[in-house]
């Protein structure tokens, strides 16, 4: 495994995405975001895993994980890259967490669609959440992601529709924000909050947050 210039350091936070060659699609339908959701669940674990040994994607939620080898605080997949929010009590976890998940993933998606070779473009990249401030908005920023689907721009011109832009992302399934709304899902899985800062002990509190961001704007 490739030496990463900055290690990543037990418990702390970090903000980890990459996206396709080229700009390319990685998540061409449902079954391909639902693929990589529950490789996030099933890949957590020191174990190694035979993703061939399970052909439908809802069955990597009944993987067995005793111990895991990362936290993840909330994540967001985009058509063409992905964003996690991670920490990990191993200064090697995120990493192993990181190649398990892709190249699970790779070869499941080159089997598909017929196709070989790299998906990925190059090294993911990692942001060290080295502040509470910057941490905390973290959460808001992933989870916000989706919005450019529907207006690229909305950050330089600002959000005229609120309860459009909130509809949309209730409606939107591959990421963790109906999670934090509290809906009972099983990729409710995924997350564990026990190793994050408890900003927003309420749904009512993590609201106000997105509300906040969508309220501002670079104008």
């Amino acid at each position: 495994m490739p030496i990463r210039k900055i290690p990543f350091v037990p418990f702390n936070f970090y903000h980890i995405y990459n996206r396709g060659n080229s700009k390319q699609k990685i998540f061409k339908d449902q079954e391909d975001y639902k693929r990589f959701v529950g490789l996030l669940y099933a890949c957590n674990q020191k174990d190694n895993f035979k993703s061939d040994n399970l052909r439908k994607s809802e069955g990597l939620f009944n993987t067995k994980i005793e111990d895991t080898i990362v936290a993840v605080g909330a994540y967001c997949l985009m058509p063409n890259h992905f964003h996690l929010l991670v920490t990990s009590t191993d200064k090697e976890g995120i990493s192993k967490f990181i190649q398990k998940v892709t190249t699970a993933y790779v070869m499941y998606y080159n089997k598909k669609h017929k196709r070989t070779g790299g998906l990925f473009e190059g090294k993911f990249k990692s942001e060290h959440a080295d502040s509470d401030r910057y941490l905390k908005y973290l959460f808001s920023y992933i989870h916000l992601n989706p919005v450019k689907l529907i207006d690229k721009n909305w950050k330089e011109r600002g959000i005229k529709d609120k309860t459009k832009v909130l509809t949309f992302l209730d409606q939107y399934k591959y990421s963790s924000f109906l999670d934090y709304l509290g809906e009972n899902r099983v990729q409710n899985k995924v997350l564990n909050m026990i190793m994050f800062p408890k900003y927003f002990p309420k749904q009512k509190d993590f609201i106000k947050e997105i509300f906040e961001w969508l309220n501002y704007s670079n104008k």
